[in-house]
């Protein structure tokens, strides 16, 4: 099969792009035309130079020492000091399909031909991406503007330094080098700047953000329809007739998408003991995960931008033969939209939370308390409502906004932040949650369904269901909760 392969632009990198950059390992190349533009901001770097003009990164120091004086013979040595010096993440480490987004995002942001970056430079991201070198990147050190705390470990494995993986094997930088059969880089004038100011892990998380939401919700929304089986539930809050008055688009498709799972099912048609009106948590599924969906399109909007946009201080301006300092680094505009798809999905965990306590409560389903299989004898789902409440807990302290959580540093000249990178870590947070979560609501519907000995479940029901029993058996007796929670996210991971 012939190998995918990517080409960059610095103008249409998209969101599906770098799901296969990540997870599928694609490789990329660049376009001939971006190149031009990269060598032509590297032209005018060393012009003004020539020209004596104070260029902030080239020849000044950067932060707080913008007042120093670097001189030509000395780029090398500075800016390894430099990588050196803001070298200081702390752990836990970034997956490899995180290091490849990273990288992805910035070499794209190169493209742009605004940076001033050395063309060796970008010749090197294409490489690592292609020849699987893996810089090792700490995850936490960011504020926001700029990952200049996290950035430097691509940089440092360019000259030598550090630590990367090399086709999934950990060893020193030098020898990643060697074995991928690449040189350590001589670094030129800016090009050390040029790496590590960027939003490139910030943007990169939050664009994994967005696919890793999106595919909760795919299979979130399967276990819900098996719950709305399980409790006897009504059809009416996904009539398409209903949903389409509303107006909104992510409430329409959900409802829409939720009535190709059912079709077919047992709750198309009375049943016994149905209600006429399910809890609020079943009944607005569709509205909630609407609006978590409508939140992430705007939030795709924002990071198509970001994406594809230079965020570089100063700014070089080849076509306009200048460089102007800029405010580029500043994420601000989709750090919102992050935090606001947070609460969103923070909107989700309760509804989940509250459909899984509803699901036990024989008052709704007339089902065994607990959807126990022998009252008086076996447990069931007792306590598993303690670990849902932890996790939609822990999910709200992360829906927390922290763009507003900064301090005032280097001499007062950095004293704005966002924290973009904490706010995207934090949406990630809670997905992986909500899958715990999913799951132990999985476990409840399966149950349930088992007890109620439905005649017909959907068509997208049906083989959820089948499918998850051969890996997660009927409740028939008391076991390790844990395993099955485990066995269950595990299988909703692999949907």
């Amino acid at each position: 099969m012939q190998e995918k392969v990517i080409r960059l632009t610095g103008s249409e990198l998209t969101i599906s792009q770098i799901k296969e950059i990540a997870f599928e390992n694609a490789k990329v190349e660049v376009d001939p035309e971006a190149m031009i533009k990269v060598q032509k901001a590297r032209e005018l770097i060393f012009e003004l130079d020539r020209r004596g003009i104070a260029v902030y990164g080239l020849n000044t120091g950067v932060g707080w020492n913008k007042d120093k004086v670097v001189y030509a013979d000395r780029y090398d040595a500075y800016n390894k000091n430099l990588l050196r010096s803001h070298m200081i993440g702390v752990g836990p480490e970034c997956s490899i399909p995180e290091i490849r987004t990273i990288m992805a995002v910035r070499l794209n942001g190169f493209l742009c031909g605004h940076t001033g970056v050395a063309p060796e430079i970008v010749e090197y991201y294409v490489e690592f991406l292609n020849r699987g070198v893996h810089p090792v990147i700490k995850s936490r050190g960011s504020v926001g503007e700029a990952d200049i705390a996290t950035l430097p470990a691509i940089g440092l494995t360019a000259i030598g330094e550090g630590e990367a993986y090399y086709q999934g094997q950990r060893m020193e930088s030098a020898k990643a080098l060697e074995l991928s059969g690449l040189k350590p880089l001589k670094l030129g004038p800016k090009d050390g700047l040029g790496i590590v100011s960027s939003n490139a892990q910030g943007a990169a998380f939050a664009a994994m953000g967005v696919i890793e939401a999106e595919q909760f919700i795919e299979r979130y929304r399967k276990v819900f329809c098996l719950a709305l089986e399980g409790l006897n539930g009504v059809l009416d809050p996904m009539d398409e007739s209903v949903n389409r008055e509303r107006g909104y688009q992510g409430q329409m498709e959900s409802a829409r998408k939720c009535r190709e799972l059912l079709k077919g099912s047992y709750l198309e048609k009375p049943w016994e003991g149905r209600a006429l009106q399910d809890p609020l948590s079943f009944r607005c599924q569709s509205a909630i995960t609407g609006s978590v969906m409508d939140a992430l399109a705007y939030l795709k909007q924002q990071l198509k931008v970001e994406l594809n946009a230079t965020d570089d201080n100063p700014c070089l301006l080849p076509e306009e033969d200048r460089m102007c300092g800029s405010p580029n680094f500043e994420p601000l505009t989709w750090v919102l939209a992050v935090e606001m798809a947070s609460t969103g999905l923070a909107h989700m965990s309760k509804m989940i939370s509250q459909q899984i306590l509803r699901i036990g409560d024989p008052g709704f389903t007339k089902l065994n308390r607990f959807l126990t299989p022998a009252e008086g004898a076996v447990i069931a789902y007792g306590t598993i409502q303690k670990t849902v409440s932890y996790l939609d807990t822990e999910n709200r302290m992360y829906a927390n906004p922290c763009s507003l959580d900064f301090l005032s540093m280097a001499g007062h000249i950095e004293d704005t932040a966002s924290n973009s990178t904490m706010a995207a870590a934090n949406m990630r947070k809670i997905i992986d949650n909500l899958y715990y979560m999913a799951a132990i609501e999985l476990m409840h519907a399966a149950q349930a369904v088992d007890l109620r000995e439905i005649p017909q479940l959907g068509e997208g029901t049906r083989p959820l269901f089948e499918s998850y029993r051969k890996e997660v058996p009927y409740l028939d007796n008391d076991r390790n909760m844990s395993v099955d929670i485990q066995k269950t996210y595990d299988f909703l991971k692999s949907l």
